[in-house]
């Protein structure tokens, strides 16, 4: 089986989201280092975090990597094969591109919590939003933002799966998209507990921001290769690297393109390496040549384990 590794991001965390993987010393030593690097307990919110906290974009970003990365440590300490693809969905790209290589983690520490910072600074909490449309094919979720922005922005954020699209925006704006598509027809149009509108135009101002930062930390060409959320390739120049996470934050997360791209690579097994279970499901929805598996605690690793080596590698 040729197979793919995948790195969930915010919308994952969770209370208690290190639970199913008990006390092992490499995830803890993970968490060590995080809070010696951004001075702050991210094991303490992982345990015992309120919601409301978890939900900040600034304690979730570098919180998610740090789970993501705590997962993946653990998986090469059991020494299994290693996967042929990488890919991270919005925040979980930084997951991967350190998974690859391509990134230290503690300069992936600082560049979340920085890109959360700016991105909140750039929209003040509670003026723009993000909801979750269902049911509607992309073409109908764009005309619907079209329709729906009057004057303000509103546009297509994350391309899921199929039927499966958020869209981000002002707050004002987002109420007029979810009544827009549920009259076009959508099963379901919520909005999202998100305290900023991720991967639109509101957040060019933040992603100039981003590429300064970028611009001042070390990247090599990944030794797996990373898909990338924004324009569905695999880049091993460093200064395309930085292109791809600066254009990120504003762009949509091309995940359905990203998916078909590694099944059109021949690769027919994902597993979701991190915390939570919101990208396996989707995999076969996106693609039928495609499994999901989640790797949310010790007993779904240990199962991932049983299926790589049963099978032919």
């Amino acid at each position: 089986m040729k197979f793919a590794f995948v790195f969930p991001g915010q919308g994952s965390q969770s209370v208690g989201m290190m639970a199913g993987y008990g006390d092992h010393e490499i995830i803890r030593q993970t968490f060590v280092e995080a809070a010696d690097t951004l001075k702050e307990d991210y094991w303490r919110l992982a345990k015992d975090g309120h919601a409301d906290d978890l939900a900040k974009t600034v304690i979730t970003q570098p919180l998610m990597l740090t789970a993501d990365i705590a997962v993946w440590r653990y998986y090469l300490s059991q020494n299994l094969p290693m996967p042929s693809l990488l890919a991270g969905h919005s925040l979980g790209e930084y997951a991967a591109l350190v998974a690859g290589g391509a990134l230290s983690f503690k300069d992936a520490l600082h560049l979340t919590r920085f890109r959360a910072e700016q991105m909140q600074a750039a929209v003040p909490e509670g003026t723009g939003g993000m909801a979750a449309i269902l049911g509607l094919e992309d073409s109908e979720v764009e005309a619907a933002c079209a329709e729906a922005a009057q004057g303000d922005v509103l546009e297509a954020a994350n391309f899921n799966s199929p039927g499966q699209v958020v869209i981000a925006g002002t707050k004002a704006a987002i109420l007029r998209g979810i009544e827009a598509a549920k009259a076009r027809g959508a099963k379901r149009a919520i909005a999202l507990v998100m305290s900023v509108p991720s991967h639109c135009a509101l957040m060019r101002g933040a992603s100039e921001q981003l590429a300064q930062m970028l611009s001042s930390l070390s990247f090599q060409s990944p030794i797996i290769p990373v898909v990338h959320n924004c324009d569905m390739q695999m880049h091993q120049d460093p200064k395309a690297i930085r292109i791809a996470l600066t254009q990120q934050l504003f762009m949509p997360v091309r995940w359905v393109g990203s998916l078909r791209l590694m099944a059109d690579q021949g690769i027919t097994g994902i597993a979701e390496c991190g915390p939570g279970k919101v990208l396996a499901p989707l995999c076969k929805r996106i693609d039928e040549r495609l499994t999901g598996s989640a790797l949310n605690d010790l007993a779904a690793i240990d199962q991932w384990m049983a299926t790589l080596q049963g099978s032919t590698l």
